[in-house]
């Protein structure tokens, strides 16, 4: 008896001594799911874009997790965006909540990487181990935190870097029709960022996956991939991968700015991301709008590029530049996504189809393009001969047209429209070669000061590289001196007249 007795007193201490803790778990129920979206009941106390996973029984056994997004959240029921294959899911399924909003893990050995919306490596290389996530929606830094831009980004493009010129923490879109050179010019922006300590991100949206094979290998071709990280949503990949990408995107981007760091991010095209929150936004029956656009589609990308900031030294001093890409079509700019990223961004480089086919690359048209805040950062020396060059080419626009006429003209006319036919021979450039910025300038003092006016048109492009190569052998402390000091002083000034003589008698 006293066996039993001491055993009962045993067991009511061990039960006393069980520490027992609630666990409470929010689970829901897919009640529908088709085209990458998901309806399920049950989870009431959700939060919009919480994170949510589905349970998905394979093999009986094992037990594997597809993640989505809450998007609409409704009465009795909230419309999930899947991030996988939503072909997995199915009727019945279970669905939990995870308390977290969307984020991606970030690393600095994201650095060289090609990477899925989700911060996952596709590259065939090893996994990024790092515990540190970054939400990919983010409130925007405020006023206080912002230092107005005074700091370059060189494209190493002669008609940008002197008429419309980038400064970083500016937002300068790209537009153009399809096959005008839009990414080009961004691939050639990333090429010239090598030495330049610039992190940059390319994010392709709803790109062909060839069309970012041949990106990243120009990239490793160069040894730009040493600093770019390639974010890619296939094609052929469900539209939420396509939504999120620039977000994750810019996520990555906000990792290196709150290192103090000056980043570059390529949005490669906003078009194919405003189409996929269309696609999403019209299965998960929200009204449609202009063009079946749904109500927040100017939400959609004022959130994302309020992002690009140059941050005050008291927050870090980091920067985030940002090209985004849009495609019109035939030219038309006052369509609804292009006038909508148009009043968000800082100018716009707008590329036409008629320049492009006249041979014209890359075929900007200076009169519809614009830097709405550039200038403030661009280096004196360029300032100094980029003035006389707008208004050269302007006067050229005016003056083309009566020359097709072939009317009499006076000699002072005849001399604008040769001056306007060089400049435009200058400004042309070939894909994949950057100039550094002592080259452009020297180039364009050369053109404003009438050095080129006797030369043949189709000598322009000969006599520039043998000039190049002149002044690096001959002549190399104009194009150090202008490299550090970025300006051209009075003696450095008479010391390239000099020099340019000497060429003429080469």
């Amino acid at each position: 008896m006293n066996n039993k007795n001491y055993i009962i007193e045993e067991l009511k201490k061990q039960i006393e001594e069980i520490d027992t803790q609630e666990e409470m778990q929010k689970v829901g129920e897919v009640i529908e799911v088709g085209d990458g979206i998901a309806r399920v009941s049950g989870l009431s106390n959700i939060m919009a874009s919480e994170m949510v996973r589905f349970i998905v029984d394979d093999d009986k056994s094992d037990k594997n997790y597809i993640y989505g997004v809450a998007l609409n959240l409704e009465e009795d029921e909230i419309g999930i965006m899947i991030l996988g294959d939503y072909e997995k899911i199915k009727e019945g399924d279970q669905v939990e909540a995870t308390g977290k909003i969307l984020s991606i893990p970030v690393s600095e050995k994201s650095i060289g990487r090609v990477l899925n919306p989700l911060g996952l490596p596709i590259d065939g290389k090893e996994k990024i181990k790092t515990d540190k996530y970054y939400p990919i929606e983010k409130i925007a830094p405020g006023v206080i935190e912002r230092k107005s831009v005074n700091q370059p980004v060189q494209t190493g493009i002669k008609a940008i870097d002197s008429m419309i010129p980038i400064g970083r923490g500016q937002r300068e879109l790209i537009i153009g029709d399809r096959q005008t050179g839009k990414t080009a010019i961004a691939i050639d922006t990333i090429i010239n960022q090598k030495g330049q300590n610039m992190i940059c991100i390319y994010v392709a949206i709803g790109q062909k996956e060839s069309k970012v094979a041949r990106i990243v290998n120009e990239l490793k071709k160069y040894g730009a991939m040493e600093y770019t990280t390639v974010i890619v949503a296939g094609a052929s990949e469900p539209a939420s991968f396509s939504f999120i990408a620039p977000y994750a995107g810019t996520a990555l981007a906000e990792y290196f700015m709150d290192q103090g760091k000056d980043v570059l991010i390529v949005y490669d095209d906003l078009s194919k991301h405003a189409w996929a929150y269309r696609q999403i936004s019209l299965i998960l029956r929200r009204p449609p709008g202009r063009e079946a656009y749904p109500g927040d589609i100017f939400y959609l990308h004022s959130r994302l590029l309020e992002r690009s900031v140059k941050l005050d030294d008291a927050f870090g001093g980091g920067s985030i530049t940002s090209l985004p890409i849009i495609e019109t079509q035939a030219g038309d700019v006052s369509a609804y996504i292009p006038t909508n990223v148009i009043s968000i961004t800082d100018g716009q480089i707008y590329l036409e189809s008629d320049l492009f086919y006249k041979g014209v690359r890359p075929a900007l048209n200076v009169g519809l393009s614009v830097s709405r805040v550039g200038s403030a950062a661009q280096v004196k020396a360029m300032k100094k001969v980029a003035g006389k060059l707008r208004l050269d080419l302007a006067q050229f626009r005016e003056l083309e047209a009566f020359a097709q006429f072939g009317s009499d003209l006076d000699e002072k006319t005849k001399k604008q429209i040769e001056r306007g036919k060089r400049t435009i021979e200058v400004l042309k450039q070939n894909q994949y070669a950057p100039l550094p910025i002592e080259n452009q300038v020297v180039i364009l003092y050369a053109l404003t000061n009438g050095y080129l006016d006797d030369v043949p048109i189709n000598k322009i492009s000969q006599w520039e590289e043998k000039f190049y190569k002149y002044l690096a052998t001959m002549h190399k402390d104009i194009l150090e001196n202008i490299k550090e000091t970025g300006e051209i002083s009075s003696v450095m000034e008479e010391s390239l007249q000099k020099a340019l003589k000497e060429f003429e008698l080469v």
